[in-house]
């Protein structure tokens, strides 16, 4: 069959950085090819440019065999390219079919906006997609699931025959997976081309025909995905083998409890929760979507209000009614969103690991002694790998895995004995992820206390000492980790509605 998209010999750069070195991909209609890679191999780069937001320095793009110059995301639409972020575009106030067809309202012959046209035109839509959605319900009420939906929607309006979707499950449950891979399938079945990026490496076979992997802005290769083993997938995307060992359970029979929480209520989100953690361990926290794993991190940090329990920090009762009062008593919080509670992303790597502890570096009169941090910050880039030009590099432009990175040196540098890590890889390449794996498990040995908060369940069985599994607010179990506990024992726990927690587990 002939490719719908033909992109040869891509070349583009930015101040200090080669992004995409001569890199080849292309498309045929009713497939699902899938473009993996470690964050900052340079996938986003080739699909702005594909999708009009970025001009390529060198090579071709052919659509449909004539060679095109897309210049800009207008153009790519009118060529029939529809591109879905990672992070949704929707103006939640506005309707679904208000939000899909923006800009582009039918109307009347005086000018008037054709509401019922506008709802209509939204609903064949979503009866195309075999999706039951309200055009006329406003967006800020619909699921993370439904919104994606919603910009799918939203491209095909402009009768794309290519979508392009960046990350697209990476908010979503199991059923609402399944519910959009079963879209995609429609799609496909229509003859829509769909390149799809993930870091989900189980979503592979699932859904993609082919997969082109890329690495350092340049090109790897193509394989099938159906007979290509997922480790060599992986050993194309990082150029080494990874260590795919679980973590070594180190006896903590003796150790000291860092923290230790009792009977924490904060409405129906957190209902009596109890759990001690101990110097040196990783606690992993499992559960299904809305289970008050998050709730109860944001508690004991101070940004949300208890309104009951107790919480000890090395064994003394703990006032924090604030994240200031969190962090004075040795307590780091790491966001599941890390660029809008994580980092600023308008400053440096340098000023954002300082963020924490600016009162090290500054005198009385507040003025920050810049070569003292940006030694320390270099020490930090140094120890855990950092990749970055240097540490004055604006850190909205590092890769998700070495954002995460700058956020876990931030709260190094405080010296927090206590560390809360809220979805620490989502978003992030299977060489970060091993990478942040050996950095836990290493601050783990060096006496670190630690919560892993994370929807995937083998990565909970993979880093935990014990897992505390959640469901509807409440603590439902505590498990040990490692091969001693499978999934479905989790998942058992995590469905355990009518289950209270009873005392402290330990």
């Amino acid at each position: 069959m002939n490719p719908v998209i033909q992109m040869h010999g891509i070349d583009k750069r930015f101040p200090g950085v080669h992004a995409l070195k001569s890199v080849q991909f292309d498309l045929i209609a009713g497939e699902v090819h899938a473009l993996m890679g470690e964050n900052g191999a340079g996938k986003s780069t080739l699909m702005k440019i594909l999708s009009g937001i970025y001009q390529p320095d060198g090579g071709t793009i052919r659509v449909n065999g004539a060679e095109v110059r897309i210049a800009g995301p207008r153009a790519a639409q009118g060529l029939g390219i529809g591109i879905i972020h990672q992070e949704l575009a929707l103006m939640p106030d506005l309707t679904v079919a208000q939000n899909i067809f923006i800009g582009r309202e039918p109307k009347n012959r005086f000018g008037v906006l054709n509401e019922g046209k506008l709802n209509a035109d939204a609903a064949a839509i979503f009866q195309q997609m075999k999706v039951a959605i309200d055009p006329q319900a406003e967006v800020r009420t619909l699921t993370i699931a439904k919104q994606q939906m919603v910009e799918i929607a939203k491209a095909l309006s402009f009768r794309s025959s290519i979508l392009i979707m960046d990350e697209p499950t990476a908010a979503l449950n199991d059923r609402e997976t399944d519910e959009l891979f079963a879209i995609i399938r429609g799609l496909r079945g229509e003859g829509v081309g769909v390149v799809y990026i993930s870091h989900k490496m189980d979503e592979i076979r699932r859904i993609s025909d082919r997969v082109t992997v890329m690495r350092d802005g340049a090109y790897v290769g193509t394989v099938t995905a159906a007979d290509t083993p997922i480790e060599t997938i992986i050993n194309m995307m990082v150029g080494r083998d990874l260590d795919q060992s679980v973590v070594d359970i180190p006896d903590l029979s003796g150790a000291e409890v860092a923290l230790r929480v009792q009977g924490l209520n904060r409405g129906r989100v957190v209902r009596d929760v109890s759990f001690d953690l101990k110097k040196g361990e990783i606690l992993g926290f499992a559960g299904l979507m809305g289970a008050g794993r998050t709730e109860v991190a944001r508690v004991i940090f101070g940004a949300d209000k208890r309104e009951s329990g107790e919480i000890e920090v090395h064994g003394r009762a703990a006032a924090i009614r604030t994240p200031q009062d969190a962090v004075k008593a040795g307590i780091g919080y790491l966001s599941e969103d890390r660029k809008h509670f994580g980092l600023a992303l308008g400053l440096d790597v340098r000023n954002n690991i300082g963020l924490t502890a600016l009162d090290k570096f500054s005198d009385r009169a507040g003025r920050v002694n810049d070569s003292a941090l940006a030694k320390v910050a270099r020490d930090y880039i140094e120890s855990l790998a950092i990749r970055t030009p240097s540490d004055k590099q604006e850190v909205r432009l590092l890769s998700g895995g070495n954002q995460q990175k700058v956020v876990i040196a931030k709260w190094l540098l405080r010296d927090c004995d206590i560390l809360i890590f809220d979805e620490p890889t989502r978003g992030i390449d299977v060489g970060a992820k091993a990478e942040i794996y050996r950095l836990l498990v290493d601050l783990a040995a060096q006496g670190k206390a630690i919560i892993v908060i994370s929807s995937e369940l083998p990565e909970v069985l993979r880093l935990s000492h014990r897992i505390a599994v959640m469901c509807e607010g409440r603590l439902t179990g505590i498990l040990p980790g490692g091969p001693a506990t499978s999934q479905t024992e989790i998942m058992r726990l995590a469905t355990q509605r009518d289950m209270a927690s009873e005392g402290a587990l330990t």
